[in-house]
């Protein structure tokens, strides 16, 4: 068996000391090196090129997002954050993550030999899963096109149409995890803003959805918000079910919205996609198109499913472009597929959808 080959980068010695004992409890993970920046890490790795890097942001000399910009840049590779300024702010978290680390782990300020040992396994999951991420596939999308403004005359002729047709209101339920970041920001950064609402469960960790919505909506012209129960699914608005919470979607009239509900873990996530799904096949039945993508485990196959059952069509994204195909595997395995498409393709899906 081939070992996973990992590079622990932090200044911390302990951190380096403590990270590296629990990773070689791992029978299959073996740690080739340790650097105190990422200039020394570029040196050792020169040596022999890790399939992991285990890496910390705040460090002398070049800091890790940077450092991680390049790697992915030059030489993709699976990188797992582990940082204590991911949890002092969400910004750092989403740089992570846009600029192509695959897992983050959030160390606290003190007490850090303690949480580490104690987290050894959390440490281990999180090895493993990037050594399966194919990172190539990340952050090769078109650039999006300039944001469309109110000169788009079809949003009112789309008004129109959802007044006289209030029974047929599209809807759009996408779920996503691991690589699903970029993925999202590729499709819907090129969406027009005249296209169906959408509502969208990305597995991402609680106070983390509001700022990476508020990112997106910068750079779409769609509208993205992080939801809210009682928030509207309208034609040119993205909702994302908030970190921690599950989100369903409900209808109110003639009128579809979203309700965000605590409850327990589904599918070991909150939110959870097979929730979402569930009420959107419930609810919305073949007026919704479903959409599985990138990420790792199995949730929202069964959902997709569901929807697929009730004659809504479905898609999941291919392999081709997938940082881990766990979760349109699966769907496609059980059955609930309808057409296996490539990143690029799936915003011309969306759009045909209205």
């Amino acid at each position: 068996m081939n070992k996973i080959k990992v590079i622990v980068v932090d200044d911390s010695a302990v951190v380096r000391q403590v990270t590296s004992e629990a990773l070689r409890k791992a029978p299959d993970i073996d740690v080739i090196a340790v650097a105190s920046d990422p200039l020394f890490a570029l040196e050792k790795m020169r040596q022999s090129w890790p399939d992991v890097i285990v890496l910390d942001v705040e460090m002398p000399r070049m800091d890790g997002i940077t450092f991680l910009r390049k790697i992915m840049a030059e030489h993709p590779t699976p990188t797992v954050i582990c940082s204590s300024l991911t949890e002092q702010g969400c910004q750092t978290t989403l740089d992570a993550l846009a600029a192509g680390a695959v897992e983050i782990l959030t160390k606290p300020k003190m007490g850090v030999r303690d949480f580490l040992q104690e987290s050894a396994q959390e440490l281990i999951r999180a090895v493993r899963a990037a050594a399966r991420a194919n990172v190539r596939r990340l952050g090769h999308a078109a650039p999006p096109p300039p944001k469309l403004t109110a000169d788009a005359v079809l949003a009112a002729k789309t008004a129109a149409r959802s007044a006289m047709h209030v029974t047929t209101d599209r809807v759009v339920a996408i779920g996503t995890s691991t690589g699903g970041t970029q993925a999202l920001e590729a499709i819907l950064s090129r969406l027009p803003a005249v296209c169906p609402g959408m509502v969208i469960v990305q597995h991402m960790p609680e106070k983390f959805t509001a700022m990476f919505a508020q990112r997106l909506n910068q750079v779409c012209a769609v509208e993205v918000l992080e939801a809210k129960s009682g928030d509207r699914v309208i034609p040119g608005r993205a909702l994302i079910a908030p970190g921690g919470r599950h989100m369903m979607l409900k209808r109110s009239g003639a009128q579809y919205q979203v309700e965000v509900v605590d409850g327990p873990l589904v599918n070991r996530h909150r939110p959870s996609v097979d929730v979402l799904f569930r009420s959107v096949a419930q609810v919305a039945g073949r007026n919704a198109l479903g959409i599985i993508m990138t990420g790792m485990g199995d949730d929202g196959a069964r959902g997709l499913k569901e929807m697929h059952d009730v004659g809504a069509p479905t898609v999941a994204e291919d392999e081709s472009t997938c940082v881990v195909f766990g979760m349109p595997r699966e769907a496609i395995r059980l059955g609930a597929v309808d057409k296996v498409l490539p990143l690029g393709v799936i915003g011309r899906e969306i759009e045909r959808f209205m």
